[in-house]
């Protein structure tokens, strides 16, 4: 697993959900994933940031633009969240 023992928001998982399914995704794919109301732009963006902040996710760049892939895997965040829940 990453360096990262963080838990994550309920926001910040969902947008994560969408990036493990997806395996690697630009901002406006994922909004197209959450459902309605869907998320301004803006919001997506400053979430997915604070998440590579957090190492969950990585990018590459395309241009102006950013896909982004996830660093952690979802099994390895499970397991990581059970954890926590057992030593609390």
């Amino acid at each position: 697993m990453a360096k990262q023992t963080k838990e994550l928001t309920k926001a910040e998982e969902q947008i994560m959900h969408v990036i493990w399914d997806m395996k690697n995704a630009f901002i406006r794919d994922i909004i197209k994933k959450l459902p309605e109301p869907k998320p301004a732009y803006t919001t997506v963006a400053t979430m997915v940031k604070i998440l590579e902040e957090k190492g969950f996710v990585e990018h590459e760049a395309f241009g102006k633009s950013y896909r982004f892939f996830p660093t952690v895997k979802k099994s390895d965040y499970r397991v990581m969240l059970f954890k926590n829940i057992f030593n609390n």
